[in-house]
């Protein structure tokens, strides 16, 4: 180690002297010496496995014997040996890295551990950048026992290029300033294109038969979809708010700060970025993640006590028990906290809340603009030493971690509802109360109506099908044309597995009670009942309105929209103009919205008969009328920038099939967030109403 020390020192032969002290430099501009005549024979480079040339040795792992082999087309074994007048030939090419790599078993995949890297663990990373365990393995073994590597497609140049120009559509002409700096549409914008990737990717996950264990993450492959199309915003780093991006704004995945600019990394928890000062160059913090991977103190709504990144802490999520306690040092984001800390700049900060549905992952919270006021060394119980920083948060905010502690406290009982007045207006019906709030006046509730869960059809109505019950003796299975209703639904769930609509549709096929499958098929999601606990709420100038205490996943089943399902050609203009709870299918909707996913973005080869299309015709007039009996959707308003989407679910029971109008989240929704959706415009030639949404899209007039 002692001769290579010094730049363009060269050791000779006879010994020297080790104490001699020697200039020592950077590795980075150490050059590479060869040796030349006539102080030592030429550099020689050798294939691994030889042959060598005179005075050369093999060593490991080449040493072992390979025994004699054949030359392959063209192969001169003695290339690069030497030549008769004692000059060495040049070798062809360089030896790929490849060929260092561990030894492969007969069966194609690694016959043992490595350096530890693959040791005791299936999971490996995939070509697709996803984390998986031994899939291949799994279908080796089904098979005959050797594997063939499936022959790659010889692309056509010019369907390439048709994808490229896919992309950039796809991508809606976003400009490279609207992908630098956003706005609320551009944001809104993204976040429905990487949901609608993501959906269709988790619905052909669950329609595939995988290898237990293995790691499905639709949300990582769906991100690199859409950066890659071009399909993000605010992607110039910056200090402080972000463009486009609201205080109490929900994400359910990591990768969807990334594609609106609120935090780069899609999994280290500091984003940074380098600034000019008076002394030079410097790095801090633009924006944190606190989600419970380290000890943070994140009880106070508007403190946040955060431990820095890196080490083997030995404590909370960052235990890793296979390796030894270390400490946390002070590079990257750490320095970069350290640096903020003194300058005092502003730092974004992302809360993760461990979702009320499903305790195995979190729902991020923009919690707004903080600022570090201290920062320390902390020493852990192991005596592992880690980083402090005391976040404070800046005053005149938005309430958003807040709220959620509020609400909290609202379903724990600790603390009441201001302006309470009904515990549950539906008095036991749904399997969630509905609380009835007033804060505004002094109204004690909405006119008397009838409450029913569900829309109700007369014996006599003419939109009543037969019914037509699937077989199924277990659950019905995606892609299992024997199933009637999945055959109906094109092959398709028409839903993922955790409840969420895929695609909007001319129909939807459910289940029903005919059907020989598990009353708890997936396919049966808005005959479950509501999920959320809703609350009816004075607004202070479109009467009542509804919305939720819980934040409410785009795609995800809100309620059905209940009443008594009418004959159109029965309902008079003159009761319609005098009714505020009708909902009338033959209006005329905004067909702007494209909520469904782009096929050419995912290169979906099973999407050529075009279901994710949104241009379609309605089934048939539909018109329920929940003026004197219904449920919650008769309390949302109009809004012509809406969250909340209409579709047409059918499914049967004793009296045949008959369809529902069921509505679903369009965007992800926050806590406490009105719930809205678009009334439309009649055909009838009645008098419109006034619009007071507010939006920046405000047609001024609706109904």
């Amino acid at each position: 180690m002692e001769a290579s020390a010094g730049q363009g020192v060269v050791p000779p032969a006879d010994p020297y002297d080790k104490s001699r002290v020697l200039t020592v430099k950077p590795l980075r501009t150490l050059v590479p010496m060869f040796p030349n005549p006539p102080q030592a024979p030429p550099f020689v480079c050798s294939s691994p496995f030889g042959p060598f040339p005179s005075g050369f040795s093999p060593f490991y792992p080449f040493s072992t014997g390979q025994g004699p082999r054949a030359p392959l087309d063209g192969e001169d074994l003695n290339y690069g040996a030497p030549s008769p007048d004692g000059d060495f030939q040049t070798p062809a090419a360089a030896v790929p890295l490849r060929s260092f790599g561990p030894q492969m078993g007969a069966a194609g995949y690694f016959s043992g551990a490595s350096n530890g890297d693959m040791g005791g663990s299936s999971l490996g990373v995939g070509d697709d950048g996803y984390t998986r365990s031994g899939k291949r393995l799994a279908r080796q073994q089904r098979g005959s026992g050797s594997f063939q590597k499936k022959p790659r497609k010889v692309r056509d140049p010019a369907s390439v290029e048709a994808e490229k120009m896919a992309l950039q559509n796809s991508a809606l002409g976003l400009s490279p300033a609207q992908r630098e700096d956003g706005n609320r549409e551009l944001v809104n914008h993204g976040l429905l294109k990487f949901d609608a990737v993501r959906r269709r990717l988790n619905q052909l996950d669950d329609s595939k038969e995988t290898a237990s264990g293995v790691i499905k993450r639709p949300d990582l492959k769906a991100g690199n979809i859409v950066l890659t199309a071009g399909i993000r915003t605010n992607s110039r780093k910056r200090i402080g708010a972000v463009p486009g991006v609201e205080i109490g704004d929900i994400f359910f995945f990591r990768m969807e700060l990334c594609v609106v600019g609120l935090h780069s990394p899609s999994m280290a928890g500091i984003d940074f970025m380098t600034v000019k000062g008076e002394m030079g160059e410097d790095t801090i913090a633009v924006s944190i993640v606190s989600s419970g991977g380290y000890e943070d103190d994140a009880e106070d709504t508007d403190i946040l006590i955060y431990t820095g990144q890196g080490g083997n802490l030995g404590v909370g999520a960052n235990l890793r028990r296979d390796k030894a306690v270390t400490d946390q040092k002070l590079v990257r984001g750490n320095l970069a906290l350290d640096r903020s800390s003194r300058k005092g700049n502003e730092i974004r900060v992302v809360r993760g809340i461990r979702d009320p549905f499903n305790p195995l992952t979190k729902v991020y919270v923009y919690d707004g603009l903080y600022k570090i006021q201290e920062a320390w060394v902390e020493k852990t119980k192991v005596g592992a030493h880690s980083f402090k920083y005391k976040f404070v948060r800046l005053p005149g905010q938005l309430s958003a971690f807040a709220l959620w502690q509020s609400i909290q406290r609202w379903k724990t009982g600790n603390a009441s509802r201001a302006g309470l007045v009904l515990s549950d207006l539906a008095s036991g019906a749904e399997s969630v109360p509905v609380s009835l709030v007033n804060e505004v006046d002094d109204e004690k509730g909405p006119s008397y109506y009838t409450y029913f869960t569900t829309a109700k059809y007369s014996s006599s109505f003419s939109g009543t099908q037969p019914a037509l019950g699937c077989k199924c003796h277990k659950e019905c299975t995606a892609g299992d044309l024997n199933c009637s209703c999945i055959r109906q639904n094109g092959g398709d769930f028409p839903y993922t597995a955790n409840g969420v609509l895929v695609i909007r549709k001319q129909l939807v096929y459910e289940c029903g009670s005919s059907c020989s499958c598990f009353p708890n098929c997936k396919t049966r999601v808005s005959q479950s009942g509501l999920k959320y606990r809703f609350e009816v709420f004075k607004t202070k100038d479109r009467g009542w309105g509804l919305r939720s205490w819980d934040p409410i996943r785009c795609g995800t089943f809100i309620c059905e929209y209940a009443g008594e399902v009418i004959d159109k050609a029965k309902f008079g203009a003159d009761e319609a103009e005098n009714n505020d709870y009708v909902f009338d299918t033959t209006c005329a909707f905004d067909r702007s919205l494209k909520w469904n996913y782009d096929p050419a973005l995912i290169y979906d080869e099973d999407e050529a008969h075009g279901e994710s299309n949104e241009e379609y015709d309605r089934p048939f007039p539909l018109v329920i009328n929940a003026k004197d009996g219904g449920n919650i959707a008769r309390f949302m308003n109009h809004s012509c920038s809406p969250n909340v989407f209409w579709q047409p679910i059918v499914y049967e029971n004793s009296s045949g099939s008959q369809v529902h109008i069921a509505f679903f989240a369009l965007r992800h929704i926050p806590p406490m967030t009105e719930l809205t959706f678009d009334y439309g415009v009649s055909q009838s030639g009645r008098r419109r109403k006034q619009c007071l949404c507010g939006s920046r899209k405000c047609k001024g007039v609706f109904g």
